[in-house]
C-alpha cells in the first residue's frame, strides 16, 4: 500500500528539513511548520516521533532509488550486460543523488552508519528482493543472492572511496573492472538455465 497524502507531505517536508538544518537539529515543529501537518497528525502517521519518522524516510529513498535501479536496468537479456548495467545505475544514481550528498557533508556519521554497519542489513533485504526477479531466470538462486550482497558492497565502496582507476559509473570501466570477476563468477554460457 502506498503512502496516504498527508505521510507525503511529512516524508518530504523531512527530507527538506534534513537538508537545511542536518538530521541532528531537524525538530518535530520544523517538520510540522515545513508540512503543514500537526504534530498530533504526525504522531499518529509516525507513532514513535523523529526516529520512526526518519527510519520511514530512509525506507522511501532506499525503494526509490531501487526503482530506478530496475528501470534502468531493463531490457537487458545477457547476464554480463544486465550486471554491469545494475552497476553502472547505481554508481550514477547515488553521485546524482543532492539529497545523499547534503547529508554526507552535514552528518556524515550517520550517514555513513546508514550506508554500511548499521543499514547494511537493510540494503542487502531490499536490493536482493528488488534484483532476484532480474538475475533468477540466468543463475542459481543462492548464487544471486550472493552475488547481490558483492555487488552492493562494491558500488557502496567503490561509492564513498572513489577510484583513479576505476568509474563504475562509466559503463567501458565498469565492464573492464567487472570483466575478471563475471567470468569467474557467472557460468559459462553452456551452463546457464535460462527459463
Amino acid at each position: 500500500m502506498g503512502a496516504t497524502e498527508p505521510e507525503t507531505r511529512v516524508l518530504d517536508a523531512t527530507k527538506s528539513c534534513c537538508e537545511r538544518f542536518g538530521m541532528a537539529k531537524v525538530t518535530i515543529d520544523d517538520i510540522c511548520e515545513e508540512s503543514g501537518v500537526s504534530r498530533a497528525t504526525i504522531y499518529r502517521l509516525f507513532p514513535g516521533g523523529r526516529d520512526v519518522l526518519f527510519e520511514a524516510l530512509r525506507v522511501r529513498e532506499l525503494n526509490e532509488f531501487f526503482d530506478v535501479l530496475t528501470a534502468g536496468a531493463d531490457g537487458h537479456d545477457d547476464v554480463d550486460d544486465l550486471i554491469v548495467s545494475l552497476v553502472v545505475v547505481a554508481t550514477r544514481e547515488l553521485r546524482a543523488d543532492d539529497h545523499l550528498a547534503l547529508m554526507l557533508a552535514s552528518e556524515p556519521g550517520d550517514v555513513l552508519s546508514q550506508l554500511t554497519v548499521a543499514g547494511f542489513p537493510r540494503i542487502i533485504r531490499v536490493a536482493t528482493d528488488y534484483l532476484m526477479p532480474l538475475l533468477a531466470p540466468h543463475l542459481d538462486p543462492e548464487f544471486a543472492e550472493q552475488l547481490i550482497e558483492l555487488l552492493v558492497r562494491t558500488v557502496i565502496s567503490y561509492f564513498l572511496a572513489p577510484s583513479d582507476h576505476v568509474d563504475l559509473g562509466d559503463p567501458d570501466s565498469a565492464r573492464a573492472f567487472l570483466r575478471p570477476g563475471l567470468a569467474l563468477l557467472t557460468p559459462q554460457p553452456s551452463e546457464r538455465t535460462l527459463t
